[in-house]
């Protein structure tokens, strides 16, 4: 690991004077994911400013019926939270499948939006990857590539975006809220992740000097019909071949409202706007749901060793419809 000074922030302003006194420096939240990469000598900052000590821990029911989320509330937090359990049940069951106890119990909110790939080849300083050293090459497209992408991947990265919880919070319509000494703006969630192109090292839509202070996630009250479901190879501690965060209203056999968002087949959550359109105000029917999963995975396009995740999340919007449209939500 390399030396890096150690800075904790007293205030926003204080963090924000920080992190632009030092042009190599990271916000360090909960760390669960940033001293891990120190450790492999991939994220090599040379100052950290601490901001566990701001006031970002809280979560708030707003009069408009929407939720602010602190930036450093925990993620085991977040998910034990009645108005999340109750109001947004997808986003509980996506943390929970996430990571271990202990982990939960450390990891942020707004560090699980900057959470990097666990892409083998990323991890692996004899692999050629375009995310770690930009213009070197990615190793995964001929190599080894099960857990890659199959949606929205470009000639030059096709690593997939690791988080569950993001991919619920895409499903939400969520705004992320960030702060910088000239300015404080909102970025929807849906955008704030960005997809490779020519440039995977750029992971988000974040401008130097700007930090997360909140998610917001507006009322939804369909999303009271919502579950969050994650095809893995393990019961346990592992990331998503394919997930799914999923609400579905029905009324008299009426889709009502809908949201779909996958996780485990892209760089970001994938938000299936495709199958959202095909089933809004449609009858909640099998051959529908099958229509709406062929609509949302037409772009897709497997490699060597993933193509079977094309399949694989057709069947998982199917089977998470039906039972959504069933009153199945757990």
């Amino acid at each position: 690991m390399k030396n890096f000074d150690y800075n904790r922030a007293s205030s926003a302003s204080d963090a924000l004077r920080l992190i632009e006194s030092c042009a190599a420096s990271k916000f360090l939240g909960g760390g669960t994911n940033l001293v891990d990469l120190m450790r492999e000598n991939i994220e090599e900052p040379a100052a950290l400013v601490d901001i566990t000590g701001l006031p970002l821990r809280d979560i708030e029911e707003n009069e408009d019926g929407s939720i602010s989320i602190g930036a450093s509330v925990r993620n085991s937090a977040l998910a034990a939270h009645p108005a999340i359990r109750h109001r947004y049940p997808l986003l509980s069951q996506a943390i929970l499948h996430g990571a271990s106890g202990q982990i939960r119990n450390m990891a942020t909110v707004g560090g699980n939006l900057m959470q990097r790939t666990r892409c083998c080849y990323f991890y692996d300083h004899a692999a050629n990857c375009n995310k770690r050293t930009p213009g070197a090459g990615c190793d995964a497209i001929h190599g080894f590539n099960r857990m890659h992408a199959i949606l929205g991947a470009s000639s030059s990265c096709i690593a997939t975006h690791p988080s569950d919880m993001c991919v619920a919070l895409a499903a939400l319509d969520a705004t992320v809220e960030v702060e910088s000494r000239r300015s404080r703006r909102s970025i929807p969630f849906t955008t704030f992740h960005r997809l490779p192109e020519d440039t995977p090292h750029i992971e988000t839509e974040l401008e130097p000097g700007e930090l997360i202070t909140s998610i917001v996630i507006p009322k939804l009250d369909a999303a009271r019909h919502s579950v969050y479901r994650k095809v893995r190879d393990r019961s346990s501690y592992a990331f998503a071949l394919v997930s799914i965060a999923a609400v579905l209203e029905v009324g008299n056999g009426l889709i009502r409202a809908v949201r779909i968002a996958f996780g485990g087949v892209a760089h970001k959550p994938w938000r299936a706007y495709p199958a959202e359109e095909l089933l809004e105000g449609a009858a909640a029917t099998s051959e529908n749901f099958q229509r709406a999963a062929d609509a949302a995975l037409a772009g897709a396009e497997g490699f060597e060793h993933n193509s079977f995740k094309i399949e694989l999340a057709k069947r998982l919007i199917v089977s998470t419809l039906a039972q959504l449209s069933a009153g199945g939500t757990k």
